[in-house]
């Protein structure tokens, strides 16, 4: 197969855009720039994932190295729209504080991200669980501010519900907890998630945030009917980052396109593939 005929191949199952707020994107996949061990590692991984979308943590000693560099140095401002995140936010104040502060950065970055926030209220550094209380309350205001919210959530279906009642553009449950790499542990409170959000309003976006470990998660996620996916540590601490990254590109795109496409149903007996008859027999 030629070059131009692989390309229109490949492009003919591509999956839709994604519309998050008043953003519009090719990339399902939204990839962290955290723990990886160089800048440069970094940059390559990104491009390697294909994402449109990149987070940041707002926090000023993420912002440089040990050697004095700055991360957005080594990150291309006009090719990745930043999604600048709460991470370390133990209050709904401290969240707040903290989204404009990545607003007033990005705004002299002239980056659209400034726009949106990634929202994390964590409730104890164990767990890194979200507090529910506080995450619904800077939910508020942060809308009441012109935010437009992406909001780190528990898998409480409920939870889910009324952070979208509160304006959150879109609702990011944990498949487990952060930087666990267990995967999505209670699909079908993920389903539920996925029925009161879209209910009414099929476009809602829902994105699993948090907890994957490897490609079969990513694709698992986006087959249960998620829009997207948001991962950091999967990629960043695999023995093979690149390798990895490219492992995610794949695994988002090939989990979308299963949803979509109507799996067999699962049977307790074997049905074959073949047919029965014409088949051949002795003389």
């Amino acid at each position: 197969m030629s070059e131009a005929a692989e390309t229109a191949f490949m492009t003919q199952f591509d999956s839709p855009p994604i519309r998050l707020g008043s953003h519009l994107f090719s990339s399902r996949l939204i990839v962290g720039t955290g723990k990886y061990s160089t800048f440069e590692q970094m940059r390559e991984c990104l491009e390697i994932s294909g994402a449109d979308v990149i987070t940041v943590a707002v926090r000023r000693e993420r912002l440089v190295d040990a050697a004095g560099r700055n991360i957005l140095d080594f990150i291309d401002l006009k090719r990745y729209t930043i999604l600048p995140n709460t991470a370390g936010c133990f209050t709904a104040d401290d969240a707040v504080r903290t989204a404009r502060l990545g607003r007033e950065i990005l705004l002299g970055l002239e980056n659209p991200g400034a726009s949106w926030i990634k929202l994390e209220v964590l409730a104890d550094k164990k767990t890194l669980l979200p507090d529910p209380v506080a995450t619904l309350e800077a939910t508020k205001q942060l809308v009441a501010d012109g935010f437009e919210v992406l909001c780190y959530s528990s898998d409480d279906p409920i939870i889910a519900r009324r952070l979208k009642e509160a304006g959150a553009t879109s609702v990011m449950p944990a498949g487990s907890p952060i930087g666990s790499g267990q995967g999505v542990l209670n699909p079908n409170n993920i389903r539920i998630c996925l029925e009161y959000l879209k209910e009414n309003d099929p476009t809602y976006p829902v994105i699993i945030d948090a907890g994957v470990g490897t490609a079969s998660d990513v694709a698992f996620a986006m087959e249960l009917g998620c829009d997207g996916v948001l991962l950091n540590t999967a990629i960043a601490s695999a023995q093979d980052p690149r390798q990895m990254a490219e492992a995610m590109r794949l695994a988002c795109r090939a989990g979308y396109l299963a949803a979509r496409s109507g799996r067999i149903p699962k049977k307790l007996y074997a049905t074959a593939s073949s047919p029965d008859s014409g088949l051949i027999t002795p003389s």
